[in-house]
């Protein structure tokens, strides 16, 4: 379970203090996939940024004993000078112990994203696409309690996207997905339960169907 305890985030702007969401409070049940819908700038990935650690609320706190995984996007965090085989050898060494291991996930990233030698060179002569190829394997190369998915399934062409179903397929035999995504048809296959994500605030439908259906009302 990840519970969010009055989290408050906001950003100074031109035109004052905006905040994404305040003393916002809710409870990510267990062994459940949570889809994050909400229109653009309705503070989706601010919050799934904050849950992942990467960004930091004003006040309040996430508090879990679950492994939680980076928001997959298509940014990342790679430096572009560096090839993709050494970005991934460098993010390998931060999380597990062997050189066996390194090598282990530098393997199954350089199959996974099918881009030939591509792997072997700078990573800013990437295509968008390419780079999203090495963040979502890199991400799954590693056993996490809970993946964060940043819009990651509306990238690649349709042969990537279908595997790259295939793989959370098999991952959410054994963890959870929070996905925050445009494609509707994504959240409803991959995600258990929702949070509409309006006005500052986090409303939680246990049904995934249901909060399709009032987004789709309260978007139009």
């Amino acid at each position: 379970m990840i519970e969010l305890k009055n989290l408050t985030k906001s950003y100074t702007t031109p035109k004052g203090r905006h905040y994404v969401f305040k003393n916002l409070n809710a409870f990510l049940p267990e062994n459940k996939s949570v889809a994050l819908l909400g229109k653009n700038g309705a503070g989706k990935s601010t919050l799934l940024r904050v849950i992942g650690g990467i960004d930091y609320a004003d006040s309040g706190r996430v508090i879990t004993n679950k492994t939680i995984s980076w928001p997959v996007a298509l940014s990342g965090g790679f430096q572009g000078s560096l090839t993709a085989r050494q970005n991934v050898r460098f993010v390998a060494r931060l999380y597990v112990n062997s050189h066996d291991e390194v090598e282990h996930v530098v393997n199954f990233v350089e199959e996974f994203a099918e881009i030939g030698k591509y792997f072997d060179m700078p990573m800013k002569s990437y295509s968008s696409g390419m780079r999203s190829r090495i963040g979502f394997g890199l991400s799954m190369a590693f056993n996490f309690d809970y993946y964060l998915l940043d819009e990651a399934g509306a990238v690649g062409d349709a042969s990537f996207r279908k595997k790259s179903q295939a793989l959370l397929d098999e991952l959410k035999e054994n963890s959870n997905i929070i996905m925050v995504s445009h494609d509707l048809k994504d959240l409803t296959r991959n995600c258990d339960v929702a949070f509409l994500v309006r006005d500052g605030k986090a409303e939680y439908f246990d049904n995934v169907q249901d909060a399709v259906e009032v987004y789709k009302a309260y978007a139009s």
